[in-house]
């Protein structure tokens, strides 16, 4: 381990292997890693790869590339989410033992925004597909975000009783992002603004588990001319490795941290090297959305 590493700071960055990394993808990993760097903390990377229906075969080698490539050099062994499915089933043996979640039978048609708890309190019939859900109360969850500012949610009213493992027995992503931090001791999450709503979630989570709760930081989202997030479902293409000083550069300026213009040609790694130094993300407060320059 490097001697400049804080232990006091562990930040990561966890992309699902659905496809190439893009633009939105990039950017979200470099706020993540600038932000670890800066603090002179590890930077973990792990690759959540439960979602098995939209996994990319090679997807997770491609991501490791590109973030090589672009100088986004990670601390430690690459987890993945999917060699550790004991550790999921059995916290959630614990929950029910205690009588924290139950099965839910209910189809996506009866289903509503907040869930409505309709199977609470009904036996379901264990040799048709359920899902495992949390009980939630009405206690105020809230949480300071160094970006967002003050968040504020009543889980019962918002949210409902949320899903904890699928019906087709995937963990679900609240879930599994809640241990896998804990597993990794990571204390500081940097992410997107499209994730904000399920913090909250993450929290309780968190508390009925007696973990402790990690800073978060959550970044404005890049959206194309239509106004649409940058995203694998909206057609964003792969990030262009061939001019990595160019991608970098760009990203910097998206992220409103003001790069020399005289850098705009340096490798890389040099831009990287002033980005650290100079890495102000309190530049993009209150901000939640940013106009993408450049594909």
């Amino acid at each position: 381990m490097p001697v400049w590493i804080n232990k006091s700071y562990i930040g990561r960055f966890a992309p699902s292997p659905t496809g190439p990394l893009h633009l939105g993808s990039l950017y979200t990993a470099l706020a993540s890693f600038l932000q670890a760097r800066s603090r002179h903390g590890k930077w973990l990377l792990r690759i959540d790869d439960l979602d098995t229906p939209r996994n990319i075969k090679g997807s997770a080698d491609s991501i490791l590339k590109t973030l090589d490539a672009f100088g986004l050099h990670w601390d430690d062994s690459v987890v993945y989410q999917s060699q550790h499915l004991g550790i999921y089933d059995e916290i959630l043996d614990k929950l029910a033992k205690n009588k924290l979640v139950y099965p839910c039978s209910c189809s996506r048609k009866t289903l509503t925004a907040i869930y409505s708890g309709l199977c609470r309190n009904k036996q379901s019939p264990r040799n048709s597909p359920y899902s495992l859900r949390i009980k939630t109360d009405e206690r105020i969850i809230s949480f300071d975000d160094e970006l967002q500012g003050l968040i504020s949610h009543n889980l019962a009213l918002q949210h409902g009783d949320f899903i904890l493992k699928r019906k087709d027995r995937i963990i679900a992503y609240q879930f599994a992002v809640v241990i896998d931090d804990d597993r990794q001791q990571v204390n500081h999450i940097v992410r997107g603004f499209d994730l904000l709503e399920s913090t909250p979630r993450q929290i309780y989570l968190q508390k009925t588990l007696g973990i402790a709760t990690p800073g978060y930081m959550h970044v404005p989202v890049i959206i194309d001319e239509q106004g649409y997030k940058l995203s694998k479902q909206t057609r964003a293409t792969a990030v262009d490795v061939r001019t990595p000083e160019a991608v970098i550069f760009g990203l910097l300026k998206l992220l409103k941290q003001n790069p020399p213009r005289e850098l705009q040609h340096a490798p890389s790694t040099e831009q990287l090297n002033w980005a650290i130094d100079h890495w102000d993300p309190a530049l993009l407060k209150n901000s939640r959305a940013i106009s993408s320059g450049f594909q």
